[in-house]
């Protein structure tokens, strides 16, 4: 919180966007804990109240959600999609990663396409759904993700 209030009141200069590399030029991720903070925000700030929303008011609540659920996570799943494909293409991060100042690009640390980002959403619901792949940045030397490995993209930090 003190960070915020020294920028806001001209304490602190803003800093240019650097990205990290390594001597072999591939570009350092974001740290796993600011990236899973981010996702966690993203979850609370974009799908739970979109879920509320086609829960009780689109069907009406939770009898009815349950006996269309297909239908209903169909909905939620895809107005959430859109939201975060919106974020993650247009200004290259969601409120989440916003606010724990990640961005997400290419391998080649440029702006990543549609279809990366239409890749990487549906590779994280796969992996959320996989044990072993919610797991793999745990085993991978260099931290990537199951969906950072299928869309060829990378969260760095700001």
């Amino acid at each position: 919180m003190g960070r915020w209030r020294d920028v806001k009141q001209n304490r602190v200069e803003k800093q240019e966007t650097i990205i990290k590399q390594k001597s072999n030029n591939s570009i350092v991720s974001a740290s796993l804990s600011s990236r899973f903070k981010a996702f966690l925000t993203d979850s609370f700030l974009i799908t739970t109240p979109i879920t509320y929303i086609i829960m009780y008011l689109v069907l009406g609540g939770g009898e009815d959600f349950a006996q269309n659920r297909i239908y209903g996570w169909s909905l939620i799943l895809s107005i959430t999609a859109a939201i975060i494909l919106f974020f993650w293409y247009v200004k290259f991060q969601t409120p989440g990663m916003k606010a724990y100042s990640v961005k997400i690009v290419n391998l080649q640390n440029k702006r990543i396409t549609f279809i990366q980002a239409f890749i990487r959403y549906f590779a994280t619901l796969f992996s959320m759904v996989s044990i072993f792949l919610m797991f793999m940045p745990f085993f991978h030397k260099e931290k990537k993700t199951f969906q950072d490995l299928v869309s060829k993209t990378i969260i760095v930090d700001e």
